[in-house]
């Protein structure tokens, strides 16, 4: 079965084990990427062959609303390794949703980078939040 978009959460790896949100997201990018295709053909092939390569991963690239305080505590991480990941799912009670990853949990380590995106008349101020990973994205538990 399908699942929406929403409760997906950028979470970040606290003290211990245990993961925390780090900030709520407005979307987040592919998590994966295709292998670059070597081309293995030779003069008396009929069509071109290939062969996988390495796995194109470009930065991970996620927006989220600018308030001064969460912007703050980003910018507080910027230079310095960490692991993170994508939770899909969340439990809910009462009014408290609180993400538990029961649809999926993505983890990589990488170094963040933040900065507020350009805006125009009548948009709410956005900010980005770049993630240069240092490892494969992993399916977690």
């Amino acid at each position: 079965m399908a699942i929406s978009t929403y409760k997906v959460y950028l979470m970040k790896k606290g003290s211990g084990s245990s993961y925390e949100k780090l900030v709520d997201i407005k979307d987040y990018p592919d998590l994966g990427g295709e292998p670059e295709m070597l081309d293995t053909t030779t003069l008396s092939d009929g069509a071109r062959t290939y062969i996988p390569g390495i796995q194109s991963q470009e930065a991970l690239t996620f927006t989220a609303n600018y308030t001064k305080s969460d912007y703050t505590a980003l910018k507080a991480l910027e230079g310095t390794e960490y692991d993170f990941a994508v939770w899909f799912g969340a439990s809910v009670s009462g009014n408290t949703v609180t993400p538990d990853g029961s649809e999926g949990k993505f983890e990589f380590k990488g170094k963040l980078v933040v900065f507020v995106t350009g805006g125009g008349v009548n948009e709410v101020v956005d900010m980005t939040i770049s993630i240069a990973p240092s490892t494969e994205i992993t399916v977690g538990t």
